[in-house]
């Protein structure tokens, strides 16, 4: 069992768990993620590792409230524990010999930029965020981004907070405007990380996505979290979730990923254990 240590909610959609998991937590690094089981009733579900550490033996998770199981993890209170938190998994984010990098995060993928831009600092690599929102009433992290970054921007859809616009609108301009970055770092929605790459590619810019196919086991085994780069057939939880952006087919992403979106939501509101006959 692993107990939950902390619990914030950040917004009225997205909830932040910090775990008990000194294994995990000894091990993992930017880029990595979870599959995490609420009970032995529940499906596997993977989040990324928004922040660990070693000393306490805690990992902390940030994950929208989507789903049935993400919904159920969320209703979990401080010292209550859940099942299963098997990790790290995936390729950690290798940063080469970067001098000045642009970390970008679109909404909840913020969780996830956070490490990165993080791990940068750490390194004492200069960093640009530039962070995305539809408006201010659902902005996270921002004071935790501010302090790993150099320079930090905060745009949102309606312009209610920040500068009104896509961070591909910023991204840009810093671009034009001399910025020499050796390499972007794009987590969100998958519609903003495949314009992030097109914005990118025409400079020559490297372009690191993070992906989030549908995803079972965690291992290479089920096969469901395929995704198409360069052409070829990868697993997104051994061979990334890291993939060059600028050979990553979003398209065939975006369909995958739909799927199974009406029997989703289905799922949560009619969901019935088939060994307990229990409603959940």
């Amino acid at each position: 069992m692993f107990k939950i240590i902390k619990k914030k909610e950040l917004n009225e959609a997205v909830t932040l768990l910090e775990i008990e998991a000194p294994f995990v937590a000894k091990k993992a690094k930017a880029g990595q993620f979870i599959i995490f089981r609420v009970d032995e009733y529940s499906e596997r579900v993977p989040l990324t590792i928004a922040d660990y550490n070693r000393e306490k033996g805690t990992v902390t998770v940030i994950f929208q409230k989507v789903g049935l199981s993400t919904k159920l993890l969320a209703a979990k209170e401080e010292g209550e524990s859940i099942t299963d938190f098997v990790g790290p998994l995936g390729v950690p984010t290798e940063y080469e010999n970067f001098k000045k990098v642009a970390v970008i995060g679109g909404g909840v993928g913020c969780a996830i930029a956070y490490p990165q831009a993080k791990a940068l600092h750490t390194l004492g690599i200069e960093v640009d965020v530039i962070v995305g929102f539809r408006n201010k009433d659902i902005v996270i992290l921002e004071e935790e981004m501010k302090a790993v970054s150099s320079h930090y921007y905060l745009t949102t859809d309606d312009g209610s907070y920040g500068e009104k616009g896509f961070v591909t609108d910023k991204l840009k301009s810093l671009i034009d405007a001399g910025n020499q970055y050796d390499a972007v770092i794009a987590i969100g929605p998958i519609p903003m990380m495949k314009f992030v790459s097109l914005t990118t590619k025409p400079y020559g810019i490297k372009t690191i996505v993070s992906l989030n196919p549908i995803m079972i086991d965690g291992t290479g085994m089920c096969g469901g979290c395929r995704v198409t780069v360069g052409g070829k057939i990868k697993f997104a939880c051994v061979d990334g979730p890291d993939f060059d952006g600028h050979e990553v087919d979003f398209d065939e992403l975006m369909n995958r990923n739909s799927i199974y979106k009406q029997r989703e939501a289905e799922e949560a509101e009619t969901h019935i254990c088939r060994l307990t006959g229990e409603k959940r």
